[in-house]
């Protein structure tokens, strides 16, 4: 059985966009709402090259990523064809207007992905 963490109420995430949720450790989760009231959470990190899908824009049940447009589908967290990838998606319930995440998921899920550092840092921590 899930323990679920209140996180935000669904009106405090932009309709069309997101609110980030910081972790402990690992990358932030997104939390996005569309123009239906339909929340969804993911990683906030695109499986191309980790852009931030927070600020991306929504549309249907879709983000596009803010840096080279692929599109994610906000339920399963897979690129659309023809671009392929996906990111951790996260349990999500809606409760008299409550968003929850589920608190196991929070703290285990994904931990050991990382943001690409770009630029020339980048390179430098590639070389290390």
């Amino acid at each position: 059985m899930s323990e679920w963490k209140k996180i935000c109420l669904v009106t405090d995430i932009p309709v069309l966009g997101a609110r980030r949720v910081a972790r402990e450790r690992g990358i932030d989760v997104a939390v996005f709402r569309n123009d239906q009231d339909g929340v969804f959470a993911l990683l906030d990190r695109c499986p191309h090259k980790g852009g931030p899908l927070s600020q991306g824009i929504v549309f249907g049940s879709s983000v596009a990523c803010p840096l080279h447009n692929w599109t994610i589908d906000l339920e399963g967290g897979c690129a659309r064809a023809p671009d392929e990838g996906c990111t951790p998606k996260f349990s999500v319930s809606v409760s008299d207007g409550v968003v929850h995440l589920d608190a196991n998921e929070l703290a285990t899920l994904a931990l050991d992905l990382t943001r690409p550092v770009a630029g020339p840092a980048g390179k430098e921590l590639a070389s290390a």
